[in-house]
């Protein structure tokens, strides 16, 4: 038996269908189940001889509710079908079909949280659509939810939302969830659903990464995924058609180069009848007519002339034809010569000013280029209390601090989410190295810091040598919250954190009591409540600089990210002396060097 979505077209009602008949069932009892929510449970379905078709065995009234639901809307979703082998004991699997269905709960909600606790328990995708016979983007889909707000799911569970709204809304970031919620709170105002609102989280226009005629992986700024699905999007329209009409110009001088009278451009405002124009080749005034669509897909039509001139050319009438156009000044080799000559001359110029590299540096990993793709750090968790705890910590809210007058000094908006991929002149990184160019150092120094801290991976060795170099303390930018404790169930690191907060003699006394226990006395003592001595200023071993661990077990990230620092440090060799030194004697200062960073 394999698992798979078939388009609606392709199934039909099997003769041997329990349901079969010239009559549609009733199915008023699961129409507004399958309206916001689709059709969840599998079809059993067998191949019926035509290429590509399928006869349903079980499922008849899940399909007839699709097709009115297909009706309604103007397009169809694909089916999850089961589709069965020739060898296949139809009985048998439907069977065990209906008990899989039956150990889970119908409600997308539940079955998200079903699965997101099978997979913290190691169980894969394949594995999970195997226990439950479900195809695997079915499970994918359902997992999607994770990456909603909970109150959105809860939206959703309650039927109060449809199951489109809630596949767009997770293409959505946070923020942008937060931004719809609060519409949807606003009695004077309207919140976007379905279509309306991918069109409202990209600004008017989606458009699929599958239109690109570029090299996507060299694709410098955002691309968001439809976790409900397959496909991904570009998040900035502008940056997209920046980067396709350099690819349809590419393309359109290679076609002039190969021989052709004319390339002509449709924009997405036009369009190209096909109808209209007959084949032609290149000596009979055929042109390259490239079809720009609105939906970023672009269509070369190569050889073809109107009618109009097709027939005029028939009777002599040769003017029609379009001239021939002038012969570049260049060939393409002779461009790449002088290209490669003048990189060179501008890239050994810039040795000798380090302060115009330093601009041009930071240009580039503010808007990316074909040959550099930064990202910010997403500082993503699954877990929405880990997200809030974070969001509302001091260190995230000095560096949103310092960030905002950054994105003034450049021009950006007050209101973008990062620096990093901030910037969308369609001159890349030439327009801000240029508005670089007028800052002092001071101003492109705070430029740095920012870009710096927004593209610092978490979890990294990086961080910690930072960390360790700068002294930073953890106290001064983060105290404990009910988030930290409640993710923590080893008793062992909890009566190592009582002694640390409460004592001792505190942590004996209460070896043998539970976690729930342990953690509240932390708890009364962090706050200082019920007659607990208060504890400041505490932090945990493992976020200290240097951290620790509790138990010998291992498994601390930020205690083998310090070990990798450390072997960095033992594997530094005193480097050349400089040339002024060595004449001086003078010695080097004591604050530069590495012994400082494992102070």
């Amino acid at each position: 038996m394999k698992l798979d979505f078939i388009a609606l077209d392709k199934l039909s009602v099997s003769r041997t269908n329990m349901r079969y008949a010239k009559k549609a069932p009733d199915v008023s009892d699961i129409l507004p189940t399958v309206r916001s929510r689709g059709v969840l449970q599998t079809l059993l379905v067998r191949p019926n001889g035509a290429p590509d078709a399928f006869e349903i065995v079980a499922g008849s009234r899940r399909f007839h509710a699709a097709q009115i639901v297909a009706e309604e809307r103007g397009e169809a979703e694909p089916l999850p079908c089961a589709i069965l082998d020739n060898g296949d004991d139809a009985a048998a699997i439907e069977a065990s079909l209906i008990e899989n269905m039956a150990r889970l709960d119908a409600d997308e909600v539940t079955r998200w949280a079903t699965f997101t606790r099978l997979v913290r328990e190691g169980r894969t995708i394949d594995e999970i659509g195997t226990t439950f016979g479900l195809p695997d983007l079915t499970i994918k889909r359902v997992l999607a939810l994770g990456n909603l707000l909970p109150r959105i799911r809860s939206l959703y569970a309650a039927e109060k939302i449809d199951r489109g709204t809630v596949r767009h809304l997770t293409l959505a970031s946070k923020s942008q969830q937060k931004a719809w919620l609060a519409l949807l709170d606003d009695p004077d105002a309207r919140a976007p659903v379905g279509h309306q609102l991918k069109a409202w989280l990209f600004g008017g226009t989606s458009i699929a990464v599958s239109r690109a005629l570029f090299d996507v992986e060299a694709y410098p700024h955002a691309i968001v995924t439809d976790l409900f699905g397959e496909e991904r999007y570009f998040a900035d329209s502008e940056a997209f058609w920046s980067a396709q009409n350099a690819e349809i110009e590419t393309r359109r001088a290679v076609y002039c180069d190969a021989g052709w009278r004319d390339v002509v451009i449709v924009p997405p405002s036009e369009q190209f009848a096909s109808w209209d124009y007959e084949k032609a080749g290149k000596r009979k005034g055929g042109r390259i007519y490239v079809d720009v669509r609105s939906t970023g897909e672009v269509v070369f039509h190569e050889g073809y002339i109107s009618r109009k001139d097709a027939a005029r050319i028939a009777k002599g009438e040769g003017a029609a034809v379009a001239p021939k156009p002038a012969r570049s000044e260049m060939t393409s080799t002779l461009q790449t010569y002088v290209d490669l000559h003048r990189h060179a001359a501008v890239r050994a110029a810039l040795t000798d000013t380090p302060g115009v590299a330093l601009r041009l540096m930071v240009a580039h990993a503010i808007t990316g280029s074909p040959l550099w793709a930064v990202r910010p750090e997403p500082q993503l968790a699954r877990n929405d209390a880990v997200t809030e705890s974070v969001e509302n910590a001091r260190g995230e809210a000095d560096f949103d601090a310092r960030r905002r007058p950054v994105l003034g000094l450049l021009g950006f908006s007050p209101e973008e989410p990062h620096v990093v991929g901030g910037y969308g002149d369609p001159s890349g990184p030439a327009g801000l190295f240029l508005r670089l160019l007028d800052l002092p150092d001071t101003a492109v120094l705070d430029v740095v810091a920012i870009v710096m801290g927004e593209s610092l991976a978490a979890g990294s060795a990086a961080v910690e040598a930072v960390g360790l170099h700068l002294g930073v303390r953890m106290e001064h930018y983060w105290q404990a919250d009910a988030a930290l404790l409640d993710l923590i169930r080893d008793r062992d690191v909890l009566l190592g954190m009582v002694a640390e907060v409460a004592g001792p003699m505190v942590a004996d006394a209460n070896a043998g009591e539970k976690g729930k226990t342990l953690r509240r006395i932390i708890a009364d003592h962090l706050g200082g409540v019920d007659g607990r001595a208060k504890r400041e200023h505490w932090v945990p071993r493992w976020m200290t600089f240097p951290p620790s661990a509790y138990t010998a077990r291992g498994g601390v990230g930020t205690v083998a990210a310090h070990a990798k620092v450390i072997a960095a440090l033992d594997a530094l060799e005193p480097g050349p002396v400089a040339p002024e030194d060595e004449a001086s004697g003078a010695e080097p200062d004591n604050d530069e060097q590495p012994q400082a960073v494992a102070a």
